[in-house]
């Protein structure tokens, strides 16, 4: 038997974490389903999610200091993320205009030594405004884009008093990494920095997002997009 799920109260009360988090598979797959095109299933999500659940179920041990359903919640995610990339129906030109934007952005924002405008990284890639807001809405519905995409595991987001030797130094990482995150979002344009919040921290589907700030959903999507990529291309160091 898994030494943690036997300090956890053994595989009977596995099976109870997994029915009564349940529901958190199905809020998470709808919230991730908001931002995915039409082709994928919530029953794909929840499979997947579910999965997640399982292991989480499974490797979480009390004594790190999260609560399960945090640590559940970053799982349930994960998986249903790695799935979706497995099967990527991106086409290469959205991969490749992101990675465009992001070069774009830091560039002007290491000459400029400010945030960038949107109309100025339109100018500098040589197409109109709203073709930009055109490739941003690309990469927003195209493809899932989170704090994930930073390239780092999301472990990072979970908290742990394990002081291990072969863990000593990761743990150390990952809070330098988590304190250089906070700092660069909330650094980011206000705007782009109270989306951001908005939606991973109050859980608010882009919709809702609008109805807040009085714009369109779509607008709140390029924002949405805009505000990773250059968040990414500020992480740069760290990826």
């Amino acid at each position: 038997m898994n030494s943690r799920i036997a300090a956890y109260g053994g595989v009977d009360h596995m099976q109870q974490l997994v029915e009564r988090h349940a529901p958190l598979v199905k809020r998470i797959a709808y919230h991730l389903l908001a931002r995915l095109p039409a082709s994928v299933q919530a029953d794909d999500l929840i499979q997947s999610g579910m999965i997640g659940l399982i292991e989480a179920a499974k490797n979480f041990d009390g004594s790190k200091g999260a609560s399960f359903e945090t640590f559940a919640g970053i799982r349930i995610r994960g998986a249903m993320l790695d799935e979706m990339r497995r099967g990527d129906w991106t086409p290469r030109s959205v991969h490749r205009n992101a990675r465009l934007i992001a070069e774009t952005i830091a560039e002007l924002e290491g000459i400029l030594g400010r945030d960038v405008k949107d109309t100025e990284v339109a100018e500098k890639l040589d197409i109109s405004l709203d073709e930009y807001h055109h490739m941003l809405s690309d990469i927003s519905s195209g493809r899932i884009i989170g704090i994930e995409d930073l390239g780092v595991s999301q472990d990072v987001l979970v908290t742990s008093d394990d002081t291990d030797a072969d863990h000593l130094y990761e743990s150390q990482a990952n809070e330098a990494f988590q304190q250089a995150l906070v700092r660069t979002i909330s650094n980011l344009p206000e705007r782009e920095a109270l989306v951001l919040s908005l939606y991973y921290n109050d859980e608010l589907n882009l919709k809702e997002i609008g109805a807040v700030l009085n714009v369109s959903e779509s607008r709140i999507s390029q924002i949405h997009s805009q505000a990773l990529v250059r968040l990414k291309a500020r992480m740069q160091d760290w990826l």
